[in-house]
């Protein structure tokens, strides 16, 4: 299990994903799913990924050598791609061509499904972020739900549907997302530090931050603690109800 959260705001784009991964409860590992390519100027491309690592690996690697687009016939690669819209489109093929290859080959239940989280931007056109499913369609974050989540999304929800809108800060948005974490792995063990945080100004083909929360980062801890005890105060607050 995974999680990873794209958050879209007026200011620019962030996207965060967690590095555990397990086989079961004896072979829990760590391992990268945030990716960029380009992020030279002229290209931004953020992937997050949740789901099988093998099909996540091999349609990454069939995506960036070439893959044959079925609605052009032509040879393309998220290196060429003209958008972001066009390299979430090459990405979904290249997910669902992996997955229906690995099926043929399914064995005692095991699951092939892989999604993605796609966002940047090519040649200065608008910052855009897409979720990518396995069956190889894909939609797109608005500004009426500034956010897209892949993995263990239930947890980390509630704090992003009541604290997040287009128009909140780039800085506090991360802000609200790391606290969507903490509550996450806080329910869920299969989900864990580090976590890979990406920023970008909106528009823009070059990354502010590429940073590696660990488990000594001294913000992270802090946040943590403090989202436990403005929790507890909270609840504290409100009146025990009268029907008890």
């Amino acid at each position: 299990m995974t999680y990873c959260v794209g958050v879209l705001v007026r200011e620019g784009l962030a996207m965060l994903a967690d590095t555990r991964t397990n086989a079961g409860v004896d072979n829990v590992s760590t391992y990268r799913k945030l990716r960029l390519f380009g992020n030279d100027g002229e290209r931004l491309i953020v992937l997050a990924s949740a789901g099988s690592l093998s099909t996540t690996q091999t349609a990454l690697e069939r995506a960036t050598l070439g893959i044959l687009a079925p609605d052009t016939g032509e040879m393309e690669s998220i290196e060429t791609a003209a958008s972001i819209h066009r390299a979430a489109y090459l990405l979904g093929q290249a997910i669902r061509f992996t997955r229906d290859e690995m099926e043929g080959l399914k064995q005692d239940d095991v699951s092939f499904d892989a999604s993605l989280l796609v966002g940047g931007s090519v040649g200065g056109e608008p910052t855009r972020l897409f979720l990518v499913y396995s069956a190889g369609n894909f939609i797109e974050c608005g500004p009426e739900t500034p956010f897209l989540q892949i993995g263990e999304t239930k947890y980390g929800k509630p704090i992003l549907d009541r604290a997040l809108s287009f128009e909140t800060e780039l800085d506090e948005a991360v802000k609200i997302a790391l606290i969507s974490f903490s509550s996450t792995m806080r329910s869920n063990l299969a989900v864990g530090l580090p976590i890979d945080l990406m920023t970008a100004r909106a528009g823009q083909t070059k990354a502010d931050l590429v940073y590696r929360i660990d488990d000594h980062d001294p913000y992270y801890r802090d946040l943590n603690d403090r989202w436990s005890q403005a929790l507890k105060a909270a609840q504290a607050s409100i009146p025990k109800p009268p029907y008890a």
